[in-house]
């Protein structure tokens, strides 16, 4: 479990497809010094099993599943990415519930600037449009926000400048596909109502 308040971020140092899946390897001087194999990484928002680290690179294994709905198939040496360690029972929790596994990717539209604020639009697939409401949550890229507007076809968020410094959606542009995970309340509240209410019809 996470909470989507990014800790750090590191570099794509090496990218591998293999028979199944793709060999990860992410760099950073200190973020991986405590952490033991198995333990699970947020990296832009999705939950990856640490397999091995050896002189600050810390190595995981991508299976087809999470290449087929997210972005980090698209990843390229040299690139930053978003890290989050899972919540502990001595953590601060801020943010919201997040849990790591993407439900989608989502298409930057529009980037607006205003002052040293930021708003970015994104495509709406159809899968998650039940799932969003305007002052919402959702997690893009392992960064919990709040929901600005939901049209039809496209939601906002806003982003202040702490986000902009702390993560990599300072580094994004329009077309740039983002991991999106909703609000694991919303999810559990429509399959309720689907068992539920549907059922009795």
């Amino acid at each position: 479990m996470f909470t989507g308040i990014v800790e750090s971020m590191g570099t794509v140092t090496i990218l591998k497809t293999q028979n199944v899946g793709v060999l990860l390897s992410i760099g950073h001087d200190d973020f991986f010094k405590k952490t033991k194999t198995g333990a699970s990484i947020a990296i832009n928002g999705v939950c990856l099993t640490l397999i091995s680290q050896k002189n600050k690179q810390a190595v995981f294994e991508v299976g087809p599943e999470t290449l087929k709905k997210s972005n980090l198939g698209l990843l390229q040496v040299g690139m930053k990415v978003n890290l989050e360690k899972p919540v502990s029972a001595s953590s601060d929790f801020s943010g919201h519930f997040v849990q790591g596994h993407v439900d989608t990717t989502a298409e930057i539209l529009k980037i607006e600037k205003s002052g040293p604020w930021v708003d970015i639009w994104f495509s709406l697939p159809d899968s998650i449009k039940p799932f969003l409401v305007d002052k919402g949550s959702v997690c893009i890229e392992g960064v919990s926000l709040t929901v600005v507007q939901v049209k039809k076809d496209k939601f906002s968020v806003a982003l202040i400048p702490h986000t902009l410094a702390m993560t990599t959606l300072a580094l994004k542009k329009p077309g740039d596909m983002v991991n999106i995970e909703t609000d694991m309340i919303a999810k559990y509240a429509m399959r309720a109502y689907e068992l539920f209410f549907k059922g009795k019809k």
